[in-house]
């Protein structure tokens, strides 16, 4: 290419002006603006340094930079991508694309601590033009391959890391588009207006819905078939203007620039080291970079930019898996404009003939069976026409491209065929109306040949009904019929140690793993002893990876027991990224569950129900006595530091699942659990008056402190706790609430300080209140949760409740009844069990022995009375000792007396002697040895 001499926009800049001088009715700042875009494209095509112009995932910029790299074969070739991601490009011929080259950090220092993790990929795709140059680059012995953009570390120094991208035309998140998650995209050209005025503008006049169609339609077809200086100074006139047109944010025009200047002072580094002419380079960047106003930073320039130095964040690098739905998500394209261009990249290769470059044994690459179109041969420089292609360009009337039948008819049965298939009731008739519409709706928009999101539009109108029959509407069905969201996938070989390690370790069970979909996985482990390492790596996944990555259908893990048989739903190779992200963690699946296990314990806001159960998953996945102790004793610091109640249930439960499998399946418990009770019997305690009038708690917690308390009141008074502490605790609680009420009545009752038969009385004076029957069902609320403390009082909250229906007249109950059923179902569903099966044994079990069955609690109770002095057989009560004298031994020892008879022959005289003078001896015996 010729470099255009001074002066070669200078018609251009006339008409220009004459321009705004008819449109502003005078020189003013429209004059400005459209002078300065002309600049910039002068300014651009004259630098020594080739610039290359490209937009993110355009055919037009991937086939026009796969044709000028096949005229120039340059040397070295200077891409826009972050500098720290060249090492991993060499491995994109072991992948198959699409997939995302990504920079991730979880531990992070010198950014706030709410950015964790951070995240930054950079999406490839065949038809796009950094693959074409990295393939080049790559596969071109004597070509060196230089990124120049900033690092991932100054991404995040420079601009606050935004969400994922979400534009007005990004599709509906799913499983797809969330393959990037909230990474920041980085991306080679973002060419679409910052001023909302203009893009509203472009889209009105266009007739079109989005940015997307406005693109495909004024860009990437008058540019698909144009010579390399018309598509060039084209693509700078787009970038500038868009540049100019931009708001004024300062922070965001200072990174643009600063970004430029970094860009330029690695080039120029690496042309000084090199010596390399700049003749012999191309710099790929993105269109709005290209037009900079930076001027003093080109290879000419001298100014230097000072970089700053990257934060001690240690960054982790690798390939991920992606698809077009997840480019569109993350970049906010329109649904299927990726794989539109896709289509596109693949009719522009067939009509043009031009050869890609594809990496050396990339995987996923269609190799043509057929012969090629011979590619136009470069023209010699003196024979080159005008450079300046800018203006014909403008002043040519668009191009309308003839309609092609055959493809419309073929997408016309193809739609159809597609939703029937969906449940649509799609008909030939159908197909001919969708045909008929989109040439009237190309029509309508100015064009002979319709577009795909002509073809889409009329399927829709033509096609979908008032419902969508199937999974997929009919505009979906378009997307898939035009190509596609094709996902990539990531190679063994390039895939980090850890997740080799994980398919190694899985290997016995012969599934194919990179596979994408749910594989079922059956475990015989008690015939197969192998397999049980496969489900300790499963069981470590679950723990790990998203939910649906390793699913157990079969079989358990739970503390102290082992499965026989397990299965399996797995979905490694739909969760790739989740599993490639472990390998930043860690280089085993054990380690990084350590790290995360510590990392959850030792958090400031760690609670202790979350620290015990980081205990529990060492003891049950990595089987780590050390790491459980260690666990065990943070969760003792964090129970003596808090101040509320609000994780007490939690702990309640997962005590006691620990204390069963310690003392199961240990000789003695260890250390950290015993200063566990004991502290928090001490730490409930002192909780417990504060709980029952604090308005925060509510009456499941307050009932997990008592049941912590009473369940654990035995091994605490074994390790020096007082009883009176808890005692105390209940005589200072004074509650007000009618729950939290009956509650204390369970705990007192439990204690002994107040009896059954006081308990049931205070019941009976509840229902024979009229002011207080509204509030009885809360009093049942709280009798239902005293269940999990004192669970002795089921037969007792079964009367409460059989009373109230026995008793309260309908026009009471019914009202009564629905605050009665939510009170059950929002407080005490995992208690309710307990109170059914007391209710089963309680009531009949046949419907014909309701009538003349009489309630346990009605019955009349028989005291026992004790028979006179003279009614007791002294003589029988004397033979019966003396003929077993092992019954006043057992009586003796129990009572802690020691010794024994003196001899048989003189314990029965001896016997007789003392029970002929204290009969009630004999009758107290027999009581004890016939009471229950």
């Amino acid at each position: 290419m010729s470099t255009p001499p001074e002066g070669t926009f200078t018609a251009l800049r006339g008409q220009l002006q004459d321009a705004a001088t008819a449109f502003a009715d005078g020189p003013g700042a429209l004059e400005g603006i459209l002078r300065g875009i002309v600049d910039d494209v002068e300014r651009a095509v004259r630098e020594p340094l080739e610039i290359f112009p490209v937009c993110h995932h355009s055919p037009a910029s991937a086939l026009a930079m796969a044709r000028r790299l096949r005229e120039k074969q340059p040397k070295v070739v200077y891409l826009e991508l972050c500098e720290d991601m060249a090492p991993l490009l060499t491995e994109l011929r072991n992948c198959r694309l699409p997939v995302a080259v990504q920079a991730f950090a979880s531990e992070i220092e010198g950014f706030p601590a709410d950015w964790a993790p951070l995240s930054v990929v950079a999406p490839v795709t065949e038809a796009s033009a950094e693959y074409q140059a990295i393939a080049y680059a790559l596969d071109t012995p004597g070509v060196d391959l230089v990124l120049v953009d900033r690092s991932s570390d100054h991404v995040f120094q420079w601009e606050t890391p935004p969400a994922a991208d979400t534009g007005p035309d990004a599709p509906p998140a799913d499983e797809e588009s969330a393959l990037h998650g909230d990474a920041v995209g980085v991306e080679i050209g973002d060419l679409r207006p910052r001023f909302a005025e203009l893009e509203e503008h472009l889209l009105r006049h266009g007739r079109v819905r989005h940015w997307s169609e406005w693109w495909h339609q004024y860009v990437e077809l008058p540019l698909g078939g144009s010579d390399h200086d018309t598509y060039r100074q084209v693509m700078l006139l787009i970038g500038s203007l868009f540049r100019r047109l931009a708001p004024g944010d300062q922070r965001r025009v200072r990174i643009d620039e600063d970004r430029e200047r970094y860009m330029w002072t690695r080039m120029r580094e690496h042309l000084a080291a090199t010596g390399t002419d700049p003749a012999d380079c191309l710099y790929v960047c993105g269109a709005f970079h290209a037009a900079s106003r930076v001027a003093e930073f080109g290879v000419g320039g001298s100014d230097t930019f000072a970089i700053s130095a990257p934060t001690p964040t240690k960054w982790r690098h690798g390939l991920i898996p992606s698809s077009h739905a997840a480019i569109e998500a993350q970049f906010g394209l329109a649904a299927g404009s990726v794989s539109i261009a896709a289509t596109e990249w693949a009719k522009n290769l067939k009509r043009t003939g031009v050869r890609p470059y594809r990496l050396e044994g990339q995987a996923g690459t269609k190799k043509s069976s057929g012969p090629r179109k011979a590619a136009v041969p470069a023209l010699p420089a003196a024979a080159l026409p005008p450079a300046d292609r800018l203006t014909g360009f403008l002043q040519r009337p668009p191009v309308l491209d003839p309609l092609d039948e055959a493809e419309l008819l073929g997408w016309s049965v193809e739609i159809v065929r597609a939703a029937r298939r969906g449940g649509y009731l799609a008909s030939t008739a159908d197909a001919i109306a969708v045909f008929e519409t989109s040439i009237l709706l190309a029509g309508m928009r100015d064009r002979v040949r319709p577009t795909p999101y002509d073809f889409q539009d009329a399927a829709v109108t033509c096609i979908e009904k008032e419902a969508v029959p199937g999974r997929r509407d009919v505009a979906r069905l378009v997307e898939i019929m035009m190509g596609g969201d094709r996902i990539g996938q990531v190679g063994y070989d390039a895939l980090p140690p850890l997740a080799r390690d994980v398919h190694d370790r899985l290997a016995p069970l012969d599934l194919k793993l990179q596979q994408r979909g749910v594989q079922r996985a059956l475990l015989d482990i008690a015939g197969r002893p192998e397999l049980e390492r496969c489900s300790d790596v499963l069981w470590m996944l679950r723990r790990l990876l998203p939910h649906g990555a390793a699913r157990p259908i079969m079989g358990d893990r739970r503390l102290g027991e082992r499965a026989i048989q397990e299965s399996w739903d797995l979905a490694l190779g739909t969760h790739q990224r989740a599993l490639i992200e472990l390998g930043y963690e860690g280089v085993s699946i054990e380690q990084v569950l350590e790290q995360r296990l510590r990392r959850a314990a030792y958090a400031p806001r760690a609670t202790t129900a979350q620290v015990l159960e980081a205990v529990e998953d060492a003891i049950l996945h990595l089987r780590s006595r050390r790491l459980a102790d260690e666990l065990g004793t943070r969760a003792l610091e964090v129970l003596a530091g808090e101040r509320s109640v609000d994780g007490a249930p939690e702990v309640l439960r997962r005590v006691r699942r620990l204390l069963a499998y310690y003392r199961t399946g240990e000789p003695v418990l260890p250390p950290w659990i015993e200063s566990f009770v004991k502290t928090g019997y001490a730490h409930y305690c002192t909780l417990l008056p504060t709980a029952f009038t604090d308005e925060d708690a509510t009456v499941r917690q307050v009932a997990a402190m008592l049941g912590f308390l009473f369940s654990m009141e035995g091994l605490a008074l074994s390790l020096g706790c007082d009883r009176t502490q808890l005692e105390l605790a209940l005589a200072q609680s004074h509650p007000q609430e009618p729950s939290r009420t009956a509650l204390l009545w369970a705990a007192q009752t439990h204690l002994g300080t107040l009896s059954r038969a006081d308990l049931r009385a205070r019941c009976e004076e509840l229902l024979g209140n009229p002011l207080v029957v509204p509030a009885y069902p809360r009093y049942l609320s709280g009798f239902v949760h005293a269940l999990e403390p004192v669970p002795g009082l089921a037969d007792l909250v079964v009367e409460a409740v059989s009373n109230a229906f026995a008793r309260l007249p309908d026009p009471v109950l019914l009202p009564w009844l629905p605050t009665l059923i939510t009170s059950l179902r929002a407080g005490g569903a995992e208690l309710a069990p307990l109170l059914i099966r007391e209710a089963g044994r309680v009531f009949p079990a046949r419907l014909a022995e309701l009538d003349s069955w009489v309630p346990p609690w009605r019955a009349p109770q028989e005291i026992p009375v004790l028979r006179p002095r003279q009614a007791i057989g002294a003589p029988q009560g004397v033979a019966l000792l003396a003929a077993h004298p092992a019954t006043c031994d057992a009586l003796a020892e129990l009572l802690g007396c020691d010794g024994g008879w003196a001899s048989p022959e003189a314990a029965a005289p001896r016997g007789a002697e003392l029970l002929a003078g204290h009969p009630e001896t004999a009758t107290a015996l027999e009581a004890l040895l016939t009471a229950g």
